[in-house]
Formats: structure tokens, sequence, C-alpha cells
């Protein structure tokens, strides 16, 4: 992490999973490139894609305008060895130089103040946990094939309601902004729910418990347990709902033959007063990691 000049608003990181899905993660940076923000930066967090992915970041960095507030896009890369995304988060964020950490899916698409609505929802003591709108196969076969007229991160909030009327977005409402307030604070800090595709933490925090657990094996629940672990370590959690929520493109489900061995997993964990990961951040930089910057120092 480096420190921040005097005067100037702190360094946001944006800490962006992706797995061989080029075409989703380019409309997710060409949505991160168009950011209100002043000052952030993008770190692609890669759990082993193929040369394709590299290549389409690097015609990205050479070809597209930037967002002036976007300091740094660096692809942090390790080989494919089955779902590892706790461990390339993790990955990416030994990379990272700013004090709080957004985390972003390579296949959720952020509004054009995403970032800003994440940093005006800061603060000391909170993690801030989002969600998101998803899209139906047919809405995301338009999007990645260029049907849609103009950027979707800057559709209308008409617009999204169309969608959900043809049934092809599962919400539109809160896509409303709505600022700040004692409102959004929880009292207390439930698991469930959590998703790791929009969530903002401060990285002293993230640290303190180690990052994400890079035990848990396959899909499912690495998320909830790092919020618990947060939780033990002080932090309370704070709603983004109508205010950072993301644009979901759709996929196919994850294998998810480890979820409940992972879920299990997160419920012992309730009476164990674990706090720090078995295997986290501190782990990293890690053999076999690549790390490229493509824009910035």
């Amino acid at each position: 992490m480096s420190a921040t000049p005097a005067g100037a608003p702190m360094l946001v990181s944006v800490v962006t999973t992706t797995y061989n899905r080029p075409d989703a993660l380019r409309t997710v940076l060409d949505a991160l490139a168009v950011q209100d923000d002043p000052r952030f930066e993008v770190l692609v967090a890669d759990d082993g894609s193929r040369g394709d992915t590299q290549a389409m970041l690097a015609a990205f960095a050479s070809g597209a305008p930037r967002a002036p507030g976007m300091e740094r896009l660096v692809h942090a890369w390790h080989p494919d060895d089955g779902f590892r995304a706790a461990a390339a988060r993790n990955m990416a964020v030994a990379a990272s130089r700013g004090e709080y950490l957004v985390f972003l899916d390579g296949d959720c698409v952020p509004r054009p103040d995403f970032v800003s609505r994440h940093r005006a929802l800061a603060e000391r003591g909170y993690m801030v946990t989002g969600s998101r709108v998803l899209m139906s196969p047919e809405l995301t076969a338009d999007v990645l094939a260029g049907r849609i007229d103009g950027p979707l991160a800057r559709r209308p909030l008409s617009w999204w309601i169309g969608q959900r009327l043809r049934r092809r977005a599962n919400k539109a409402l809160p896509l409303l902004r709505f600022p700040d307030s004692p409102l959004r604070r929880y009292r207390s800090v439930a698991w469930r729910r959590v998703k790791s595709c929009n969530l903002a933490i401060w990285r002293d925090d993230y640290a303190a418990v180690d990052g994400f657990d890079e035990s848990f094996v396959g899909w499912g629940h690495e998320d909830a347990d790092l919020v618990l672990r947060l939780a033990r370590h002080g932090v309370k959690r704070k709603g983004g709902a109508f205010s950072t929520e993301v644009l979901h493109l759709w996929h196919r489900e994850n294998p998810r033959g480890n979820e409940s061995e992972n879920r299990a997993r997160v419920e012992a964990r309730f009476g164990s007063g674990q706090v720090v990961a078995s295997v986290g951040l501190s782990a990293h930089p890690a053999a076999g990691e690549a790390l490229r910057v493509l824009v910035g120092g």
C-alpha cells in the first residue's frame, strides 16, 4: 500500500475476479473506465484464465479511453488449479495500493458512480455489503453482442423497469439512489446473503483477519466466512442497497459439489472463535503468480 499524498482523496482498490470470460470482463472494464470517482485502481484477480483474457487486457490498456481517476490497471494471474477465487482475490490485494478495497466480479457491470458511491458509504469500523441485478440469458446475450443502445451501465431506471416487466431482469427499483444514513447500519452482522461480487472493506481490517480463507475448496461461502471473521474482529456491517447495485451478466452456475461442506464449515466456526484465515493474504505473493502492470506505475 502506498501513502496518500497530502490533500488527495484516498486511493480505492477495485479487485475484480475473472476466469475465462474475456467478453464479460471487457464489459466490466469498459464500465470501470468511465467511473466518476477521483482516484481508484483496478486489479484483475485472474483464477487461471487462458491467453485470450491476457490479449483482451492488453488491447483494453492500449486502446480504450479511461477516466482520469483510474490510476492503475494490474493483471494478477495464478495457474488454473480448480476454483481458487479466494486465493486470486488475496493475490490481487497483495499487489494493490489502496486504503479501501472494493470487491467486484468480472461479470458484474458497475454503474458510473459505483466507486464513488462506495467511497461515500465508507466508514471506519464498517464493511459495506451490496447486491446485484440479475440479467436473463437473453439480455446478457444482447449486451455481449452489442445489441444494446449505448453503454449498459448508463441505461436509465425506466429502461430497467421495462426489462423487469419483460422478465429480462429480476429487479429494477434497487437502482434508485438513496444517501448514506444510520438506517444502513445493521444491528448485528449476519453472514447470510453476503455477496463478494459487491463488497467493500478497509484494507487494514482485511489484513487483520488475513483476508479470504483459501482453505475453502470449490465454490461457496468463503465470502460468508470472511464476514464472520471480520465481525469477530469488531467490524460492523452497512447495507449498500439503493446505492451500489451492480448489473450481473448471466452465466451457468459453477459446480457446487463442495457447497454443503463449505456451509457446514462456516456454521462450525460460529463456536470456534477463529478470526484469522487458515491460509490467507499473508501467503502472497506466492510461487507461480504473475503480475502485469498495464496502466500506471
